[in-house]
């Protein structure tokens, strides 16, 4: 078994069963991957306006959490799903291998997460307090930080289809100590030890194609008695997330995979995380030569604008609102942040001397132009004012609205079943497919599009979400009509004829249900 301790954010190599290999080769292959790889790692890691002092700042560490299986379970086991916001003290990622040479394939894997450090300032007399200011006017103030932490390991193929690898990847505890100018006190950053194992196995299929599994678990004891969730962190993997990779091998997508892989696909189980294919497409359509497991949902090849200049740790946000509402803090509040953490001194700098023409690349950008229309081929009558005019919106009513799906008028009311389209679908839609719900609306886009609304069947807050107006939208071409009345007996979960007969879960991959 290799073993490799991470050590300062540094890879641990691993053996391949012959030669040790170097981890700079391994770096190599997953380079094109690192600004959305690093999203993932600091995504909510410290939020608009930056400080400490802000209440979005003082519940952290959302995404891909590995607990301590003593302390998480404590109340009833977890239940598996592919949502990464879900306390675990486990992750695993399951996708399927196209072996292109068998005679010397290799799987490259990566876990990245982040290890927790406390911050305590600390005065001359060495007495723990919440902030200092020293002489030339800086603040310091007790927070908690976070290391980056990962490790690879390479292995054969037919070493995995036979015994599989095990190698931990935990962190070693650690304190580092930064005495402050003049004798005025010194920073004291702690570290607890994290343990943790990742498990690298896979399953034949047929004689091209496998099913690779990747399991990474907290392995660590719980802290004593009923710790708070902030001491039990100080044990966990936070923002888990896999890059895995290979030599003589390629992967397919979970999410449209090829039709004669659909099936197969359909059967992989994630649990809290997804894996999307990364970096550049590959020769055949649905298949990749890399794959990004993490615990936010992604599309298949994600990437970051190229106009984004930097990281915001809030992917859910416009960078360009973003900016222009840290510009707008206040001296102090910007003091606060720069003290806060150097991440957000980082972005206080970045936004304080942006130049004008990156600023102004964040307003937008066109990726792709459609043709317009001949002006012969447009309707001579009735022409409707352009979306920007006034009497725009005339004649339109969201609530009362139809659009025809199969024959039917479907509007507000109408009960329908979800088939989002199997190709180019949003990821998160996938998940929906086959589920039954309601319209709420017609929605007319100002690009001639139609889009329904919709409340899902079995959503308990379905009420809720009406009230406020927070609905799922698909194109008419993604819902089946249902009976206007519909029937109180209704299945809500997808049965499509080609599923085994067997129990599913939140983990398996819906991809081909929208064949």
């Amino acid at each position: 078994m290799a073993e490799g301790l991470v050590e300062g954010g540094r890879a641990c190599a691993a053996t391949t069963g012959g030669a040790e290999q170097p981890p700079e080769r391994s770096r190599d292959v997953f380079e094109q991957l690192s600004a959305v790889a690093d999203a993932v790692l600091y995504e909510g890691y410290l939020l608009y306006p930056y400080r400490r002092s802000s209440a979005k700042n003082r519940v952290r560490w959302q995404f891909g959490v590995l607990f301590p299986r003593d302390w998480v379970e404590s109340d009833g086991p977890v239940v598996p799903g592919v949502s990464g916001s879900a306390d675990s003290w486990y992750q695993q990622t399951e996708c399927l291998l196209r072996i292109r040479r068998p005679g010397d394939a290799s799987v490259r894997v990566r876990i990245r997460y982040l290890q927790t450090q406390h911050k305590q300032v600390e005065d001359s007399g060495r007495h723990p307090v919440a902030s200092l200011r020293t002489d030339d006017g800086t603040v310091h103030l007790t927070f908690d930080e976070a290391v980056p932490r990962e490790c690879d390991v390479v292995v054969p193929l037919r070493e995995l289809l036979d015994t599989g690898r095990t190698v931990p990847v935990g962190a070693a505890a650690g304190r580092d100590v930064e005495p402050l100018p003049a004798g005025a006190g010194r920073v004291v950053r702690h570290r607890d030890e994290v343990r943790a194992d990742t498990t690298v196995t896979a399953e034949r299929l047929t004689d091209d194609l496998c099913r690779l599994r990747v399991r990474t678990a907290n392995t660590g004891p719980a802290p004593e008695g009923r710790a708070a969730r902030d001491e039990a962190l100080r044990r966990a993997l936070i923002a888990t997330h896999t890059l895995i990779g290979g030599d003589g091998v390629e992967f397919v997508s979970l999410i449209d995979p090829p039709a004669e892989l659909a099936a197969p696909a359909r059967a992989c189980r994630n649990e809290f995380t997804f894996p999307v294919l990364a970096g550049e497409a590959g020769d055949a359509e649905g298949t990749g030569p890399l794959l990004l497991s993490a615990p936010i949902i992604l599309p298949d090849h994600p990437q970051v604008a190229p106009e984004s200049p930097g990281d915001l740790h809030d992917a859910a946000e416009i960078d360009e609102i973003l900016t222009l509402r840290t510009m707008l803090l206040t001296d102090e509040e910007k003091r606060e942040a720069r003290a806060t953490d150097p991440r957000a001194a980082a972005i206080l700098d970045r936004v304080d001397t942006m130049p004008q023409e990156v600023f102004e690349r964040l307003h937008g950008a066109v990726r792709s132009l459609a043709p317009v229309a001949p002006a012969a081929t447009a309707p001579a009558t009735a022409e409707r004012p352009a979306w920007w005019q006034e009497g725009a919106d005339d004649g339109l009513s969201p609530t009362t609205d139809t659009v025809l799906v199969d024959g039917v008028p479907l509007g507000g009311g109408s009960r329908v079943r979800l088939r989002p389209r199997g190709r180019g679908a949003d990821a998160q839609d996938m998940f929906l497919a086959g589920r039954t719900a309601e319209v709420a609306a017609v929605f007319h886009d100002v690009d001639g599009s139609v889009h329904l609304a919709v409340t899902l069947d079995d959503d308990p807050a379905a009420e809720l979400h009406t009230w406020y107006g927070r609905f799922h939208y698909f194109r008419p071409d993604e819902l089946e009509p249902l009976e206007p009345a519909g029937t109180p007996d209704e299945p809500s979960a997808p049965a499509p004829a080609a599923a085994p007969a067997r129990h599913t879960t939140d983990s398996e991959t819906p991809a081909a249900e929208a064949e």
